[in-house]
């Protein structure tokens, strides 16, 4: 999908309601900029899959002295399957944003699957 087209599908849709992210941190509390950076990031997954029902994100920080102690989880679930994507990184925001990623690719072709069938 290129640019134009992803900012047309938005501006056409004015109604468009951001998905529920259900965010849980362990042991911590995430502060507001972190759950809505994680909102947006999850949100931008709806313009590869539009029928994603919900998403459950849990942010963990492990106790050992590597640098790479976040653990951002996150479970995306859509009609007949979900999806799980676990990434340990450096900060909680380079953790959504490769799970994004991933979870991208995994909704792609999930639509390409059912595109196929029909």
């Amino acid at each position: 999908m290129h640019i134009l087209e992803v900012k047309s599908r938005i501006l056409s849709n004015p109604k468009h309601v951001s998905m529920k992210v259900n965010t849980q941190s362990v042991n911590f509390n995430a502060d507001k900029k972190l759950i809505n950076f994680i909102q947006k990031r999850m949100d931008k997954l709806d313009l590869f899959y539009d029928k994603v029902i919900q998403s459950d994100v849990y942010l963990k920080l492990e106790n050992t002295s590597d640098k790479q102690n976040k653990i951002f989880e996150a479970r995306v679930s859509v009609p007949g399957d979900s999806f799980v994507v676990k990434k340990q990184c450096k900060s909680f925001e380079e953790g959504a944003d490769m799970a994004a990623a991933s979870l991208e690719r995994q909704l792609k072709k999930r639509k390409e699957k059912l595109r196929a069938k029909l």
